[in-house]
């Protein structure tokens, strides 16, 4: 039982680390894309700050400790099928350059490998219904209206002065707005890697196990052992370090030609947006937040300055994250249930 503990462990620690790469976009995209910091530059910044962002709470990992699933009916199959589905995902969606959703993926692979163990019954649908699909449509909502009235008062404020002083000062902004995304990319994402080692320790004291020390132990559902949240800061960070080319280039160009003072409104905007959902521990995706920050800054401009069509792409991906990742853990839960 330990063994199987330790691979979920490590599933769990590449899952973070699969997120810190397929999310480095998300806080850098804009910087790099603006030609305001050279993309090596950009994700060590950004890994730095998402380990800092990381060890600044748990409020979320607590949520996906124990707000989806009760842990008598978690194993650490459960556990690891879900991991294995989100990381499927997420794979799949680097290769192609998509940018989709982390936490998504993460929690429908939960729900799949949950339903595989113990049917449809076992999984709290009211938890999902309330703390991610709601936020799944508030979230992108809520950034893509302050992204646009933010830009439109920076276009106010800035109207009387030099292009080249707005360009030079909004450079330099840009360096503060991409710090404060990668600071709360951190403090929501590398939580929910928290949460389901946590949601695996639970499992393993419902269960009546022993073998593992104290110290590694949860003392009650609300508490995230120290390890568990140094071990997935660490992983994220190096993960952002070793960056996401493909969709860097998909938010960055794709989506709108972005300029700094642009780039500095979306990442000001996804930045509070993502920060507001951390305090009160509900996972939101990042990745939404951003991008739709991005069609925020764009629109301000005009309508047919995003392109839409990139853009519904990315929409697709994003109702697809959920069931196709659950699927994937079901797949995942029926095949580990022939070993284990």
């Amino acid at each position: 039982m330990v063994s199987l503990f330790v691979l979920v462990v490590i599933t769990a620690v590449v899952f973070d680390y699969i997120n810190g790469f397929h999310d480095a976009a998300n806080a850098i995209a804009t910087v790099v894309s603006t030609g305001v910091l050279p993309i090596r530059t950009a994700v060590m910044i950004a890994g730095v700050l998402n380990f800092v962002g990381a060890v600044t709470g748990t409020a979320v990992a607590k949520t996906i400790a124990s707000g989806f699933a009760d842990p008598v009916v978690v194993s650490q199959t459960v556990v690891l099928a879900a991991l294995l589905g989100a990381c499927a995902w997420n794979l799949i969606t680097w290769w192609y350059g998509i940018p989709s959703s982390s936490s998504h993926a993460l929690i429908g692979g939960l729900a799949g490998a949950v339903v595989a163990k113990a049917g449809v019954g076992a999984f709290r649908w009211t938890a999902l219904y309330q703390k991610v699909l709601v936020p799944l449509v508030a979230s992108p909502m809520i950034g893509f209206f302050v992204a646009f009235f933010v830009m439109i008062a920076l276009l106010w404020i800035v109207r009387r002065m030099r292009p080249g002083t707005v360009h030079r000062v909004s450079r330099r902004l840009q360096l503060l707005s991409a710090c404060s995304m990668a600071f709360a990319h951190g403090s929501n994402d590398a939580q929910k890697s928290m949460g389901i080692i946590t949601l695996a320790l639970l499992a393993f004291i419902k269960a009546g196990h022993e073998g593992l020390p104290h110290w590694v132990m949860p003392k009650d559902e609300n508490h995230i052992p120290t390890w568990v949240i140094l071990v997935c800061a660490l992983a994220i960070a190096f993960g952002t370090m070793a960056g996401g080319k493909r969709i860097i280039k998909t938010m960055g160009r794709k989506i709108i030609r972005i300029t700094p003072l642009q780039g500095f409104a979306a990442e000001t905007a996804g930045a509070a947006t993502i920060l507001g959902a951390s305090h009160f521990g509900v996972p939101v995706s990042t990745t939404h937040c951003i991008n739709a920050c991005i069609m925020g800054v764009g629109a301000s401009k005009r309508v047919s300055a995003v392109r839409w069509g990139v853009a519904g792409n990315i929409v697709t991906a994003w109702v697809f994250t959920i069931p196709l990742s659950a699927t994937m853990a079901y797949v995942a839960m029926l095949a580990l249930g022939l070993v284990f």
